[in-house]
């Protein structure tokens, strides 16, 4: 495996550790790091120790999503982009491609936001059960990890949901609804509003929560627990279970969210969105978004 730039990997007895490692940028998404996920995933499904995969973000918070500081301000720069010079996933071909006075290919879109789609599904087809932990924050694509993981343990005073659903973006995994139901999943994302920990268990979204400074203890029974199982159990009780939600219709409602995210980002509203973060930082665009819910921003959420 190549030198990861935005997560560790670590074996720990049945245990692999997958942490996004970018704390610095709140683990923010780049373009490299749904190809480091899938990387790490597969060399932990091909460990025949490994019994369960251990999901965590360094940090204050678990992911603040895309890494938009870049693509907001700049028009679509995601990552180096080395591995993809002169494709149709060259940076400055999907900056291009974001330049409101260009014509806008749908389908180059589709193709840089599929590909991480598959990046983050890694984690649903792993072969081995995926427990995910979220501390501070977990947010817009953030959610994307957390929730194609299997299960999910959440502190308390954690947020978790996706307020890019007000402007420039749709959920591209798309599993809200297969996760918490249609009712519950227009509740959040007809407002972009986010849950705290215990919300996020009430409503089905998390498995459990703990009080922040209990959060890693709760974390590591749980996947002390599922580590006892053989490994051919646990491959067979997810392919038995993955079965309801593929036959539900996963894919197709995917490929719709990932075209309806570029669309997203290229109406009338996704456009002056992008402008003022060019004009003013993506940070005072985001606090000028939320400000008429209530919610001016990530480190000043009060529900």
């Amino acid at each position: 495996m190549d030198k990861l730039k935005t997560m560790t990997y670590a074996s720990d007895g049945p245990i692999a550790r997958i942490t996004l490692n970018r704390p610095e940028r709140g683990n923010g998404i780049t373009l490299d790091l749904p190809r480091e996920l899938a990387a790490c995933v597969e060399r932990a499904d091909l460990d025949p120790s490994i019994h369960v995969i251990a999901l965590a973000g360094n940090g204050k918070g678990f992911c603040g999503g895309y890494d938009l500081v870049d693509s907001a301000e700049g028009m679509g720069r995601f990552g180096d982009g080395a591995s993809m010079e002169g494709s149709a996933l060259d940076p400055m071909v999907i900056a291009e491609n974001h330049n409101p006075s260009e014509v806008w290919d749908p389908m180059v879109d589709y193709q840089m936001m599929s590909r991480n789609v598959r990046g983050f599904m890694s984690l649903f087809h792993a072969n081995k059960p995926v427990v995910c932990k979220v501390q501070g924050f977990c947010v817009a694509g953030g959610t994307d990890m957390a929730l194609c993981s299997d299960l999910l343990i959440i502190a308390e005073d954690a947020k978790i949901g996706y307020p890019p659903a007000r402007v420039w973006g749709s959920p591209t995994t798309s599993v809200w609804a297969f996760r918490i139901g249609i009712e519950k999943a227009k509740r959040l994302l007809f407002t972009g509003d986010c849950l705290n920990g215990k919300e996020a268990v009430e409503w089905g979204l998390a498995t459990e929560c703990a009080p922040a400074d209990k959060l890693d203890e709760r974390f590591e029974i749980l996947l002390g627990r599922i580590a006892r199982m053989p490994v051919n159990q646990l491959v067979m009780m997810k392919l038995l279970i993955n079965q309801t939600v593929l036959a539900a219709g996963l894919q197709p409602t995917q490929i719709l969210g990932t075209i309806l995210d570029g669309i997203g980002r290229h109406t009338k509203e996704g456009y002056a969105f992008q402008q003022r973060a060019a004009e003013a930082g993506f940070r005072q665009a985001v606090r000028d978004r939320d400000e008429p819910f209530g919610d001016p921003g990530p480190s000043t959420f009060k529900g």
